[in-house]
């Protein structure tokens, strides 16, 4: 066995969360489709997938290195949204506490001289430079764009390319 039983359980714990993220992302990719916002729901309905794929990432990880995974619960993501802003707000701060997390398990890994787990960590600590990044620029222009031009910021993605 390749990993211990503390990083399989951190890991198991990850891959709930990662699994609630791609719901909170469904969540609010459909708040911006019943305002016919159809690039930002694109955008978050993307996320949702790469949330999906981070976990089954974690799944194989724990099944190749030897370990048991065990899904915890999932809560039920947030649903209603009173702006734009609130939503990508609750979005920049899930992918802080991720980059938090991941620190977590790469801390584990390197306690223990875990050099396979390192390797296989580095890429999500690398990725969540991308997102946060990304959440924190989204961020951005929806506070300048506002509620009321919140079409100037579909434009915004559509130029951008952040929806492919």
């Amino acid at each position: 066995m390749l990993i211990s039983q503390e990083l399989n359980d951190a890991i198991s714990a990850q891959i709930g969360r990662e699994f609630g993220a791609s719901l909170q992302y469904v969540s609010i990719a459909t708040y911006f489709d019943t305002q016919s916002l159809r690039k930002l729901a694109s955008f978050f309905y993307k996320q949702a997938e790469e949330e999906r794929d981070h976990a089954m990432k974690f799944v194989r990880f724990v099944v190749d290195a030897g370990g048991e995974v065990h899904i915890p619960p999932i809560d039920a993501p947030q649903s209603n949204f009173k702006s734009a802003e609130e939503a990508v707000e609750l979005s920049l701060k899930w992918e802080m506490d991720v980059t938090q997390y991941i620190n977590g398990l790469m801390e584990i890994a390197v306690g223990q001289k875990n050099y396979i787990a390192r390797t296989f960590l580095d890429w999500f600590e690398l990725e969540q430079l991308e997102e946060v990044s990304s959440m924190e620029n989204l961020l951005r222009v929806v506070r300048m764009a506002g509620e009321r031009n919140l079409i100037m910021l579909e434009a915004y993605i559509s130029h951008n390319g952040d929806e492919d």
